[in-house]
C-alpha cells in the first residue's frame, strides 16, 4: 500500500514537471503599447470660379466743369445692379487657412447722376440754379489677392471670413452730360456734351464673409458677401453736340460696391486622399493562448495478491 501511494505521488510530480516545461515552448504574451494619435494635416491647390451681382455707390462727382458755380449738390447719383464674373486659384495652407488669387470681370452698370449747381451773384449767367443731368456705364477688371480663415465646419457647412488686396482697372464709357453750363458766354446758356472713354487703375481692397458647403472632399458651393473700395474713375474730354465747345473730364471719387456671390472650389488634388484631419492608431496584436495540451490520465499497475 505504501509503495502504491510513492509512486502515484511521483508520477503526479513527473507529470507536472513536463507539462510546464513544454507550456514554455509557447510564445508568452507581451505587453502592446498603444502610441500617441497621428492627425495628418492636408494641403492642397484648388480652382475657383464665381458669378455674383454688385450693388456699387459713389462717394462724388468732381470736375473743372463745376467751378463757376458757388456750390453744386449731388442730388442723385446711383448705379443700377450689375453682373460680376471671376476665377481664380487657390491654396488650403492647412485646414482652417487659405489664400486665393482672383481675376474678375464687372460688367457695365448703368449710372444716373443729377446736379444742381448755383449760379453767384455777378455770374455771366445770370443768378438762379442750373441743373446737369449725366448718364454713363461703369465697368472693371479687378484683380485681388485673398485670404481666409475657415472658423469651423458643422454639418458640411463652414463660415468663413476674409481680406483682399489689389487692383482695379476702372473704365468710364458713354458719359453724357446734358443741360451742361456754356462757358465763355456772356448770356445764360446750357449745352449738352459725350464725354471720351477712359479707364484708370487704382488699389483696391476687400472684406469677405460667408458659407462653404463641402459637397465633396474635392468640390465645396461658396454662398459670399464681399464689400469692395475700387477707389476712382474718370471720364474722357467732353466734346458740346454743337462741336463748338470742350469740357474738362468728371471723376468719380470713391467707387463702392456690395457684392454677393456664389462660388464653385474644385480641389486640384482630386486623387489624393486629403480630408480633414483624421485619427489613425495602431492596430494592437492580440495574443491567442497555446491550445491545451492532452496527457493520458494516469493509471496504477494492478497488483496481484495470488
Amino acid at each position: 500500500m505504501f509503495n502504491t501511494r510513492l509512486s502515484i505521488s511521483i508520477c503526479t510530480a513527473a507529470l507536472l514537471a513536463v507539462t510546464a516545461a513544454h507550456a514554455a515552448d509557447y510564445p508568452q504574451p507581451q505587453p502592446v503599447y498603444m502610441p500617441a494619435p497621428v492627425i495628418q494635416e492636408f494641403s492642397s491647390w484648388y480652382l475657383r470660379g464665381d458669378i455674383g451681382m454688385s450693388n456699387q455707390s459713389v462717394g462724388s462727382l468732381a470736375s473743372d466743369n463745376y467751378i463757376g458755380y458757388a456750390s453744386v449738390v449731388n442730388t442723385n447719383k446711383s448705379f443700377d445692379a450689375a453682373p460680376l464674373f471671376g476665377i481664380g486659384v487657390g491654396y488650403n495652407f492647412n485646414d482652417w487657412l487659405r489664400f486665393d488669387v482672383t481675376g474678375e470681370y464687372r460688367g457695365k452698370a448703368n449710372f444716373h447722376g443729377l446736379d444742381i449747381g448755383a449760379f453767384p451773384p455777378g455770374s455771366p449767367f445770370g443768378t438762379g440754379f442750373a441743373p446737369d443731368r449725366y448718364t454713363a456705364s461703369k465697368s472693371e477688371w479687378t484683380f485681388l489677392l485673398n485670404g481666409y480663415v475657415d472658423i469651423g465646419t458643422w454639418y458640411n457647412v463652414t463660415p468663413f471670413v476674409g481680406a483682399g488686396i489689389g487692383f482695379s482697372r476702372n473704365t468710364i464709357s458713354d458719359f453724357g452730360d446734358v443741360g451742361i453750363a456754356c462757358k465763355g458766354s456772356m448770356a445764360p446758356c446750357t449745352a449738352d456734351a459725350n464725354f471720351a472713354t477712359a479707364s484708370k487703375w487704382n488699389f483696391a481692397w476687400a472684406l469677405h464673409a460667408g458659407l462653404a458647403y463641402k459637397v465633396s472632399k474635392n468640390f465645396t458651393v461658396e454662398l459670399a458677401y464681399r464689400y469692395i473700395d475700387l477707389g476712382n474713375a474718370v471720364t474722357g474730354t467732353g466734346i458740346g453736340y454743337d462741336a463748338f465747345q470742350t469740357f474738362a473730364p468728371f471723376e468719380f471719387r470713391h467707387l463702392t460696391s456690395h457684392d454677393l456671390r456664389l462660388g464653385l472650389r474644385f480641389n486640384l488634388d482630386g486623387f489624393a486622399d486629403y480630408s480633414r484631419p483624421v485619427q489613425y492608431y495602431q492596430q494592437p496584436q492580440v495574443y491567442a493562448p497555446p491550445p491545451p495540451v492532452y496527457q493520458p490520465q494516469y493509471q496504477p499497475p494492478l497488483n496481484s495478491r495470488g
